[in-house]
């Protein structure tokens, strides 16, 4: 399987203009994203929490501070989405070094993320209510449960536009690649 996932890579190119590592790659048991590279993601304010504390979240002023990784995952505390979260978390400092805010997104209510948001993410970034709105926006949906979220995480730039996009029910790769494009994005700046 880790084979057919490596063969899957669609696309590895610099984005124009911002020097960032875009790479796409299709779905695996769900719906292919529908944001491509390059376009401008939708925006979008939500109910998110962060060490317990919901609030309100708003894409377009997390934008404003630098990159903004958001993931996309099906269901807190499953395993394969609580693994995530914990890798997310170990390696925030290395995704703050590269100027980006992480936010994870799923269709769970509010009281199920202020607990994730202690637990599976350690307090360290936040997590928000992915709407139905927000779902079809992005092009997100799990086949067959629209109102629940495949996994797919994605590299927005402070300018609004979509530099990465990973599509992939496994959740192993995820941190390593946003992590791996935010870095890019950070050097390709700096240089």
């Amino acid at each position: 399987m880790r084979a057919s996932i490596a063969l899957s890579f669609a696309a590895i190119a610099v984005a124009a203009g911002s020097g960032a590592l875009v790479h796409e790659s299709p779905a695996y048991a769900a719906d292919a994203a529908k944001i491509a590279i390059g376009s401008k993601a939708p925006m979008f304010s939500t109910t998110g929490a962060k060490a317990g504390k919901a609030y309100t979240l708003n894409l377009a002023s997390e934008l404003k501070k630098g990159p903004v990784v958001l993931y996309f995952f099906p269901k807190a505390f499953t395993s394969g989405c609580t693994a995530e979260a914990h890798e997310f978390a170990t390696r925030m400092d290395e995704f703050k070094k590269a100027g980006a805010t992480v936010i994870g997104l799923s269709a769970d209510g509010i009281e199920e993320l202020k607990k994730f948001s202690t637990e599976a993410c350690q307090s360290k970034f936040a997590v928000a209510q992915a709407t139905p709105q927000m779902i079809q926006a992005y092009g997100v949906g799990l086949s067959g449960r629209p109102n629940m979220t495949g996994r797919t995480s994605m590299v927005i730039a402070p300018n609004g536009r979509v530099t990465f996009v990973h599509n992939d029910m496994d959740y192993r790769d995820h941190v390593k690649l946003t992590l791996g494009a935010v870095q890019s994005m950070a050097k390709a700046n700096k240089g």
